[in-house]
């Protein structure tokens, strides 16, 4: 029944006017309000009200209402009333009260519900009313099904013993409404009521009490909703018995060789299904002492046999034991003339430096100290609880090539094979065995005390080793290797954030004579009032310990920190693993994500996907994106940018817009993925991604228009603009090919350091000596802006020289002399005087 054109605006103020005044009350239950004097007899009251709904792929769904009396009812969603025409309006009289009744239905599509994504849910209500009053029924909420494809934790294969118990967990993949779980044996479905040996935890965890061999099988986790069926991968249980032996069999008759025996079997159980064998030996042969033994044995034949044996093995041992001084006589004479060699007593050929210009008179060469020893370092590694403190030798053999006239020449870099070989004798200690095994992530050098500098390159981290931080005659082997954070375990507290890459630098335990300065990457916006930061060290043993804690340093501890925007430099005289770690002290603290989309260099099928990353802003986890895009034939297709993501528990969600419909249709069967809060912000999660597939509706289609949102909710956001043609745009792969660092990866004596060693040492020697007139290191550091480090570098014996170090680590390869020449300068040092070395000082 249509309702007449004059009567509608008139009934829609009076729905409009009837909804104020209920606006106070609460909209999940019926609410009715009366007019004022009206019978409240007469009130709509429901006998159908909407309920929760959710839409399968693209079917709408059907919300109904039916109340008495009523004289119109119409749909409100989300606050907007629904239009009259999409009502379909049913009238009847109610058999019980013979009052008039209606009956309306709506349909709700798919596009309905994903228009208002990310604000809030959408719901539906109706509004019935009378000439009494009117009635608001409960809210229905429609929510779009899903399952996702990849399961958040699948059951892994399992080998246990006899009677042992099995745990096999499961968490299925994300959807809605939440999955149902069940399991199958071999694709028997699992039934908890008819087996008490087995059950199911609230987590779907499948528990077997007591393993049986029947309970050797595949276990397939199964998880199922409105919208789809997922299957996880199976997950082989194999029960095994280990062999036990039978009881001995009784002795047997003595026999003619005077001996007897006895037997047994592994059958008590046979081992199954790769249990281990039965230790020990099936048969037991003894002597035997019968009278036809005793005589036989008595004879003068038998008794010249064995004395003949007894002398010839008695030769045997004696010739044995000749050998045996023989050799070891030969080896003592060989070592002995090793050590005499001039492996050990020659030193290193001279370093020089040539000037970039040609006619530059002032050419700096640098005579290292030939009157020294070098020696090989034995550092003292991880203290054993049950033994003596193993040593780790640090070799001069293949890193020293011969010269002419007994010199040796230090190597400062070195050929795969050669760090693989590196690697090798490192492993063979306990606290190395979790270094890298590729070359890529992994550096060393050998050094003395001119110094030098360790880079990974690409990833922002370096090792600058000062001159005379290893002492004189010492020469030591050192290495520099960045770690996967799944390959080290770095227990993080409460809500401790990973903010830097997992560093180690060593080998532990060398003496150091000065700090060494570690330089590495972190991702936090450095703010003090927002963080607690801290730097962790792991010990020999493999705990982590924290060996600093930023703002709180002691002069004379033996570590400090200069934190800056993107990047930290850590001071240390002992070498070992290190990474910064973050405690929010406000939802102010953020961590800066960086933000690349990625897709396919060539499209060969209808679908492309598009891969975002949200990964640590910093250049080691960009670099294992972008090695990880190279092998999957990836290209970028956005110009990276930062999101800053908060301490606020709120998840990262990414969606896509305004894909073109006639030329692309998304595959995405809900309004936007998510990646969960502690993903991100535990920081040990690598590669975190989300993938966005597309299907071309031709495949001639090429050029591709759409807008990809980032943000966390409450949060920072990002959007990307895509408009470029698949097949040949590939403007943006030169911005990565531009962050991409050159230089060799390990740099030995005066070549590691901008400023020329004679002239370091003419800037110690003027800004040491304190001056009255300011003229000294403490200026220097005001000018350089490290003016808040003053007490650590005053409890060195060259506060100056730290100076300098830290210089040298923040500004190579790049750093302008220049600047550094001014600010000498304008201490009412002669910069001129400083910076040049004369012949005869050379």
């Amino acid at each position: 029944m249509a309702v007449r054109p004059g009567l509608w605006p008139a009934l829609l103020g009076i729905v409009l006017t009837a909804w104020l005044h209920g606006s106070g009350a609460q909209q999940s239950a019926t609410v009715a309000n009366p007019v004022p004097g009206a019978n409240p007899d007469l009130l709509p009251h429901f006998l159908v009200e909407p309920e929760d709904v959710y839409i399968v792929k693209n079917k709408p769904v059907l919300l109904v209402c039916k109340a008495t009396p009523a004289t119109q009812i119409f749909f409100k969603c989300n606050g907007e009333w629904v239009r009259q025409v999409d009502h379909v309006i049913e009238r009847s009289t109610d058999d019980s009260s013979g009052l008039p009744a209606m009956e309306v239905r709506i349909n709700v599509s798919r596009q309905q519900v994903e228009k208002v994504f990310g604000l809030e849910e959408y719901w539906c209500q109706c509004v019935a009313w009378s000439s009494s009053g009117t009635t608001k029924s409960q809210k229905a909420y429609i929510r779009i099904a899903y399952l996702r494809k990849n399961f958040e934790q699948e059951p892994l294969a399992k080998e246990v013993s006899l009677e042992q118990g099995i745990v096999l967990p499961c968490r299925p993949p994300e959807g809605i409404p939440p999955a149902e779980v069940e399991w199958l044996r071999n694709e028997d479905l699992v039934d908890p009521s008819l087996d008490p040996n087995v059950y199911i935890t609230r987590e779907h965890s499948l528990v077997v009490r007591q393993a049986r061999l029947a309970d050797t099988a595949n276990y397939t986790c199964v998880a199922k909703n409105i919208v789809a069926r997922r299957r996880s991968a199976s997950a082989a249980v194999i029960v095994y018995v280990d062999g036990s032996w039978s009881p001995w069999s009784k002795w047997s008759a003595c026999g003619l060789d005077c001996t007897h025996w006895r037997s047994r079997e592994c059958s008590d159980p046979a081992p199954r299904n790769g249990g281990e064998e039965c230790r020990g030996t099936d048969l037991d042969t003894r002597n035997c002492t019968s009278d036809l033994c005793v005589h036989t044995a008595s004879g003068p034949e038998d008794v010249a046999l064995y004395v003949g044996l007894v002398a010839v093995a008695v030769c045997l041992l004696l010739l044995l034991l000749v050998l045996i001084l023989v050799y070891c006589r030969k080896k003592e004479g060989l070592d002995s003339d090793v050590a005499d060699s001039s492996i050990l007593t020659s030193g290193f050929q001279p370093v020089s430096i040539k000037p970039s210009k040609a006619d530059n008179p002032h050419l700096l060469t640098i005579q290292p100290d030939l009157s020294t020893t070098t020696t090989t370092c034995q550092g003292s590694l991880c203290p054993r609880q049950d033994g003596p403190s193993p040593k780790f030798q640090l070799a001069n053999g293949h890193l020293l090539s011969p010269l002419g006239g007994g010199r040796h020449t230090l190597h400062h870099s070195s050929p795969t094979s050669e760090a693989e070989d590196f690697v090798s004798r490192l492993s063979t200690q306990n606290y190395f065995r979790s270094l890298p095994r590729g070359t890529s992530n992994m550096t060393y050098g050998t050094f003395n005390f001119l110094g030098g500098r360790l880079m990974i390159p690409n990833t922002g981290i370096s090792l600058l080793i000062p001159p005379d931080a290893i002492p004189r005659g010492k020469i030591y082997e050192i290495y520099l290797a960045l770690h996967k954070p799944e390959d080290v375990r770095l227990p993080l507290a409460g809500c401790q954030t990973l903010l830097s890459p997992i560093v180690s630098c060593g080998p532990p335990g060398v003496l150091l004579t000065r700090p060494v300065i570690l330089a590495m990457d972190h991702c936090g916006e450095p703010c003090p009032e927002s963080w607690s930061l801290r730097l962790k060290k792991q010990s020999c043993e493999g705990s982590w310990e924290d060996v600093l804690h930023l703002g709180e340093e002691a002069p004379s501890h033996l570590y400090y920190c200069q934190l800056e925007a993107g990047a930290c430099y850590v001071f240390t005289e002992q070498l070992g693993r290190f990474a910064l770690v973050g405690e929010a002290l406000s939802v102010a603290a953020t961590k800066r994500l960086k933000l690349l989309l990625f897709a396919p260099v060539a499209c060969t099928s209808l679908e492309y996907n598009i891969r975002v990353y949200c990964l640590h802003d910093t250049h080691d986890a960009l670099q294992e994106v972008v090695q990880l895009e190279k092998q999957l034939g990836g290209q970028l297709i956005q110009e990276p940018r930062v999101l800053h993501f908060k301490d606020s528990y709120h998840n990262l969600r990414l969606s896509i817009h305004d894909v073109p419909s006639s030329l692309w249709k998304s595959k995405l069967l809900v309004s936007y993925q998510e990646i969960p809060f502690y993903h991100i912000w535990n920081g040990t999660q690598q590669y975190l991604h989300c993938t966005f597939t597309l299907e071309r509706v031709s495949p001639s289609t090429s050029d591709l228009a759409c807008k990809v949102w980032v943000w966390q909710v409450e949060g920072d956001g990002q959007s990307f603009n895509i408009n470029f043609n698949i097949t040949k745009d590939t403007r943006f792969a030169e911005l990565l090919a531009l962050e991409s660092e050159g230089g060799v990866p390990a740099l030995v004596g005066p070549s590691a350091f901008k400023i020329p060693f004679l002239i370091r040492q003419k800037i110690i020697t003027s800004l040491d000596p304190p001056c009255s007139r300011g003229a000294d290191w403490r200026t220097l550091a005001q000018k350089l802006h490290l003016d808040s480090h003053l007490s650590f570098f005053a409890s060195k014996p060259s506060p100056t020289a730290m100076i300098l170090n830290l210089w040298e680590a923040r500004h190579f390869p790049n750093g302008n002399l220049s600047q550094l020449a001014a600010a000498v300068a304008g201490l009412g040092q002669p910069d001129a005087g400083l910076f040049t070395v004369s012949e005869a000082e050379c």
